[in-house]
Parts: structure tokens; C-alpha cells; sequence
């Protein structure tokens, strides 16, 4: 079973005042998400109790009440905690992202809980999508490194123009479809690969995009389908030279089999800005507490990666619809729904 994908509308619909109202409970909220659900809960209908706290099963009788709650990307959600906030009366879980892979949405349904996501900005990722490329094309990690330490000569490679690249992206939907819009506006070659065409393009099977482009660009959702998309095998496939950009899932690339191709030249770079084993990485002030996942430190030691965390999202435009289409998708749930 797949998450409820969100088909909120990009329209500001609000709840006419004195529309029966529901109760929500909203988990891992950040301080400007909560100035924001304040802001519109009563919009929409909605009483909020707002925690700053994960969902656990310590924290999950503060959903007492509620029906709907809505939980962080970061944090997953284990089954025995569903089992609970079953047992509680909750009966929709929205996410408030776009994939569900913390979250065991079969076990959900066992138990009578319906998953929801959002759907947000998809400039956001695109924006950052095409900026890890130009800085991957430009050198810019160790030109940054350098000017930081007053080392202002020129890097001894040159940088690539991406009107002279083709880019190959695989996963045409919104945000694959919004990077592919800006990418033509640079003059690139774009190849694409998805099981649904989106839009005019040209299409072509997965291998031929990856003997084919420059640079290969990762939109696509994780399933059992697409996890290690990029494995040993494909990515020796992939043209010499080549670079990745990842701002989807961190499992759709084989962490080991990557760091391979990167040491061995086979690749000429990789953008991540999700990586396998990311949990309890990112998000986390980590200078003086050590890292002990080896892979990763290899993967962060090479000169020709450029690495963000998670970060493509954090932007004030997808926050806002995010929290909007979270109290849209909770509201349209209790008025299909009546609860004992």
C-alpha cells in the first residue's frame, strides 16, 4: 500500500466561520511551523496542540483526543507506536512531506490508520537541485575551502558550462518536472526517464540515460523498485566523468558502490543532499561527537563530493504550503469521516 498523496489544491481554501471544528495533534514542530499553525489552524477549522517533542511512545497520549495528528520527516514512526495511537483513537497520520518511508503504511492500515502526505513547493528541491549542480560543475567546494583559508588562486581544473552537458533526469513528476523547466533555460541537452510521461521531452530507458549524460539527476520515489536504483552495475554503465545529483531519497544510490566509482575516477563527482544512514547525522550538531559510520566518513573525505543536509526543502514558501496542506488534508479526512 502507498502513502495518500496529498492533491491539496495550490488555492488558499479556508473554513467559513462557524464550521464544526476538529482537533489536531502536531508533533516535532519547529518554532516557525508553530507560529504558522497557529496562525491558520482557526482557518481551517482546526484546534491545535502543538508539541516540539517526536512522536514516541512516551509522547503519543498527547494525541488523546484527536483523530488526526501530524509527525516530521525526521523521525520514524515505529509500528508499536502506531499500534498505540491506535489504541488512542487516531485514526490519519499526516506527514508533512512528500515521501512515507519512515512510516510502515501497511501496518498502519492493519491497525485502521490512514497515512497522508503534503505536497509543497517543488521549487524548492528544484532550486537546490540545479545550484548543487553549477557548484559541482565549478568546483566550488574546494574554491570555497581554499578562499577560506586566503588561498585565491585558480583551481588547477577548469569548471564545465552546462550548455555544452546533457543532463539526464530520472522521475518526471513535479519536482523532476520544475528541474527540467530550469535546466532548459541553460541550453543542456535533456534526456528523461520515467514509467509515465509527464511532459514533451525526450525519453529514453535507463541505461541509455546513464551512458548518455553528464550528469544524472535522481527525482524519483524510493520504493522496493528504486532502492539502489544506482548500484554497482548501473553506475559502471554511467558515462566516465560523470556526475550524481541526489536531492530525492538517499537509498536510491548504493552508498558503497558510489564511493567506489568516486575513488577509482570512474566518476567525476557526486551532489548529495540525501544520503543511506543520514539518520542521526543530519540534523544533528555533530563536531564533537564522533561519527562512527565508516562508509559515511569515506563518502564525506572525498575531494569530489559536495554534500548538504537534507536541506532542499527548508525553504518559507514550502513550509507555508506544507502546514496549509496538512490542515487541509486532516480537515478533508474528518469531514469524509464520522467517529464515534
Amino acid at each position: 500500500m502507498s502513502c495518500n498523496i496529498s492533491a491539496a489544491s495550490a488555492v488558499r481554501a479556508r473554513t467559513p466561520s462557524g464550521s464544526p471544528q476538529f482537533a489536531i495533534t502536531i508533533f516535532s514542530c519547529e518554532p516557525d511551523e508553530a507560529v504558522l499553525f497557529r496562525q491558520l489552524a482557526s482557518d481551517f477549522g482546526a484546534v491545535a496542540t502543538i508539541l516540539g517533542e517526536p512522536l514516541s511512545q512516551d509522547t503519543a497520549q498527547a494525541a488523546v483526543g484527536s483523530h488526526c495528528i501530524s509527525v516530521d520527516h525526521k523521525t520514524p514512526v515505529s509500528n508499536a507506536t502506531l499500534a498505540n495511537l491506535s489504541r488512542l483513537g487516531v485514526r490519519y497520520v499526516s506527514t508533512r512531506s512528500i515521501g512515507c518511508n519512515h512510516i510502515d503504511v501497511d501496518f498502519a492500515a492493519s491497525v485502521g490508520i490512514t497515512v497522508g502526505t503534503v505536497a509543497y513547493s517543488p521549487d524548492s528541491v528544484a532550486d537546490h537541485t540545479l545550484m548543487l549542480m553549477l557548484m559541482s560543475l565549478r568546483h566550488m567546494r574546494a574554491t570555497i575551502t581554499r578562499t577560506n583559508t586566503h588561498d585565491y588562486r585558480l583551481a588547477s581544473a577548469r569548471g564545465r558550462e552546462l550548455r555544452d552537458l546533457t543532463v539526464g533526469v530520472v522521475g518526471t513528476g513535479r519536482i523532476g518536472s520544475a528541474v527540467i523547466d530550469r535546466l532548459r533555460g541553460f541550453g543542456c541537452r535533456i534526456l528523461a526517464h520515467d514509467a509515465r510521461i509527464a511532459q514533451q521531452g525526450e525519453y529514453v530507458d535507463l541505461d541509455t540515460l546513464l551512458s548518455e549524460s553528464d550528469i544524472v539527476t535522481l527525482h524519483t520515489p524510493l520504493t522496493d523498485r528504486t532502492h539502489h536504483l544506482l548500484n554497482a552495475e548501473r553506475i559502471q554503465r554511467m558515462k566516465p566523468g560523470a556526475c550524481v545529483v541526489n536531492t530525492g531519497r538517499g537509498a536510491l544510490i548504493d552508498t558503497a558502490a558510489l564511493v567506489a566509482a568516486l575513488e577509482s575516477g570512474h566518476l567525476g563527482g557526486a551532489a548529495l543532499d540525501v544520503v543511506e544512514g543520514e539518520d542521526g547525522i543530519f540534523y544533528a550538531d555533530r563536531r564533537t561527537t564522533p561519527i562512527d559510520d565508516e562508509l559515511f566518513l569515506r563518502l564525506h573525505r572525498l575531494p569530489n563530493l559536495l554534500l548538504t543536509p537534507h536541506t532542499a526543502f527548508y525553504t518559507d514558501h514550502a513550509l507555508l504550503d506544507t502546514v496549509e496542506h496538512t490542515l487541509t488534508n486532516c480537515r478533508t479526512y474528518e469531514s469524509g469521516h464520522d467517529h464515534d
